[in-house]
């Protein structure tokens, strides 16, 4: 039987072992099942339900990134992206929710008197935030007057907390400064959700638009958008922006990795027509098998090798150089390119079944697309990786 894994064990320092635990928990392993049982369901809601939400809950996905001193894991992000990794392998959509758990580093930027209100009622919240586009908000007393709408907010429908973007003049600003671009955050309940998610790929994600009118945030409730954490914990002095191309960029690794499974166990189907070779003798099948085992096994060398290596940094006391920023941010694009182009490469060569609506490869080709197409993970990145590569100034915001 496997044991439980221990609350009195600091997620953030677990060995490779003890993380193995971890997801081989009774809790880890059913949330598994269930997401497999249930995928269809999940397209056809267009959101992961809130039973499942609690699953996640359970196996302490929403509190991998709330900070220690309210209960949390604030666990080191590459055990966290093996997490979203291994449900990735089960379904698209639920990989991409599940890697909100990361989404308190977010609202740890927020004053820790609000945080004290968020964790009231125990770590394992949910944050969700479509923070585009930016809306301008009014500057009242203290406060902001907000109204607008924004999109892409991804697992809105289970969502305890919701953050929105907006873009001001703090008070004391400077004449002619530019707006700082925030994020206002509320109870999910006080945040309208407009249910228009109609997609191909992810379509699990209830990535809905969210809207409010005239709503007033007070100031501690608002923060700047990607500011690191008032929390002092390691976990917070990770790069957040990184740290969102990752949790998004581990999706496609988890839907790599289920491709080449699928393509394997299709190898010794039967001949479609007399004299056709059966796929698993068929000299392009088993080359392409390979390749593509071999082109995720480098991505994921790479992409767990930097974050590591950012987390070691911090441990020791020292920040995340610009470098080692730079190597999250490209391994994380290289992750998410890499793992869609296995997923094609595998779909190519599984035969003429993967063609049908119900094959799950259909499902995979079509998630693994969206995860490219997320802006932190775009050829952009790889452009501004390659400036500070050639040793130039890196782009404002980068990285």
């Amino acid at each position: 039987m496997n044991q439980p894994f221990s609350p009195a064990l600091s997620a953030a320092d677990l060995t490779e072992a003890q993380f193995d635990k971890l997801t081989e928990t009774s809790e880890f392993e059913h949330l598994l099942q269930v997401i497999g049982e249930r995928v269809e369901e999940f397209e056809e809601k267009r959101h992961i339900p809130r039973d499942v939400i609690d699953l996640m809950k359970k196996a302490r996905i929403f509190r991998s990134a709330t900070p220690k001193k309210f209960g949390g894991d604030a666990m080191a992000p590459h055990h966290f992206l093996k997490m979203v990794d291994k449900i990735g392998t089960v379904d698209g959509s639920a990989a991409w929710v599940s890697a909100f758990g990361s989404a308190n580093t977010y609202t740890a930027a927020l004053c820790e008197e609000a945080q004290a209100v968020m964790y009231a009622d125990g770590p394992d919240q949910v944050f969700a935030g479509g923070l585009h586009p930016v809306q301008e908000a009014t500057r009242v007393d203290g406060g902001w007057q907000v109204s607008g709408r924004w999109k892409f907010a991804s697992g809105c429908m289970g969502a305890d907390w919701i953050g929105v973007g907006i873009a001001g003049k703090p008070q004391g600003a400077e004449e002619g400064a530019p707006p700082t671009v925030m994020m206002a955050v509320a109870p999910a309940a006080e945040v309208e959700i407009i249910e228009c998610w109609d997609v191909s790929g992810m379509q699990g994600t209830g990535s809905h638009d969210t809207t409010v009118t005239d709503k007033y945030y007070a100031d501690m409730w608002i923060c700047e958008r990607g500011a690191p954490g008032v929390v002092d914990e390691p976990l917070y002095k990770y790069p957040a922006m990184a740290y969102q191309a990752q949790v998004h960029a581990a999706c496609n690794l988890g839907l790599a990795r289920a491709a080449i499974e699928q393509a394997k166990s299709v190898s010794g189907a039967a001949k479609i027509a007399v004299g056709h070779a059966r796929l698993c003798d068929r000299p392009y099948y088993l080359s392409g098998i390979a390749e593509c085992e071999a082109l995720l096994r480098g991505a994921r060398a790479f992409f767990y090798e930097a974050a590591e290596e950012a987390w070691d940094s911090l441990q020791k006391g020292d920040p995340v150089t610009l470098d080692q920023n730079n190597m999250l941010r490209l391994s994380a694009t290289n992750a998410a390119r890499v793992g869609a182009e296995v997923v094609q490469r595998a779909y190519t060569i599984a035969g003429m079944g993967v063609i049908s609506k119900k094959n799950p490869m259909q499902r995979y080709l079509r998630d693994a697309m969206v995860v490219t197409q997320h802006a932190a993970v775009t050829d952009v990145v790889l452009e501004s990786a390659g400036r500070v590569l050639a040793g130039l100034d890196a782009p404002r915001g980068y990285p």
